[in-house]
């Protein structure tokens, strides 16, 4: 008499590619392989690392502070020299926002991306998980080392910041923020329209035209709410996270919305939560 398979074998067999299914650890793990094999992305961290240390050690030469000058004077002009070059940083993670997941369209690797994950969050968030933690850190690192060449510069000129002020250091930390912020949001863009060409007109278009654009409209309207609209940019409500502001007083103007640092930091994060869902959304439901 022949011995029957037992029916357990079959079950546990169909319920094995439950078990393989990928962690968001292991998301975060491939994320990562992908991010540092990707030529396009050294090559804007590296830009970064450069434009953030170049020009803080280059203003940090040839600044000249008043003799003499305040206390708050020295702070205010050493935040100013080690935040000139977020506005070119901006750009430069703006670019790779977009590009980090349009080159997986481009390339038709998304397909594979979503195959290992059919419900896409996971993934989108890994993706953009490894994207924020490598831009903080990246531009954390470059921008100290930019503030001890500075101060270094500095100290030649008998003139010396108090870095460990909270107006001086919250600021400099800002920075960073910023730009991992907007990274996140070109990144909402990349994977909203699928298209790196699209992507980046669109970011540097925010970024770049649309500011120019409501500031005309805003002088030649003389509106006060186009004005308020304006501070409510991504790079406007941005900036404030890098902005000086000494005790008791504010940055920036007194009339209209006022924005300071905090209130700057939560307009920028909800617009990139905002971009970021409904991109996800959209790549939910659509096939690819």
């Amino acid at each position: 008499m022949s011995a029957t398979t037992p029916p357990v074998t079959r079950a546990h067999s169909a319920s094995k590619p439950d078990s393989v299914r990928l962690s968001f650890p292991h998301m975060v793990q491939s994320e990562w392989i992908k991010l540092r094999s990707i030529r396009s992305t050294i090559w804007c961290y590296a830009i970064l690392v450069v434009l953030t240390i170049g020009m803080a050690a280059l203003l940090g030469a040839f600044v000249v502070v008043p003799e003499n000058a305040p206390q708050s004077v020295m702070n205010a002009n050493f935040v100013s020299i080690n935040t000139t070059g977020v506005s070119l940083s901006a750009l430069v993670v703006g670019v790779l926002g977009v590009l980090i997941i349009t080159g997986e369209y481009g390339t038709g690797q998304i397909r594979s991306t979503f195959t290992a994950d059919p419900r896409r969050t996971g993934v989108v968030l890994a993706k953009a998980t490894v994207l924020a933690l490598t831009t903080f850190v990246v531009s954390v690192v470059s921008t100290w080392i930019g503030v001890l060449l500075s101060a270094l510069l500095l100290s030649s000129d008998d003139t010396t910041a108090q870095i460990g002020d909270p107006s001086v250091f919250m600021p400099i930390l800002g920075s960073s923020v910023y730009v991992t912020l907007l990274a996140l949001l070109a990144y909402g863009i990349g994977l909203l329209v699928r298209s790196s060409a699209g992507g980046i007109a669109i970011t540097l278009g925010i970024l770049l035209v649309l500011p120019v654009i409501l500031s005309l409209v805003a002088g030649l309207l003389h509106a006060d709410w186009v004005g308020d609209v304006f501070r409510f940019l991504p790079d406007q409500a941005g900036s404030q996270l890098f902005a000086y502001s000494s005790s008791g007083t504010e940055a920036g103007p007194t009339s209209g919305v006022v924005l300071n640092g905090w209130g700057g930091f939560g307009v920028l994060a909800v617009e990139v939560l905002v971009v970021g869902a409904l991109a996800l959304t959209v790549a939910r439901r659509r096939d690819v």
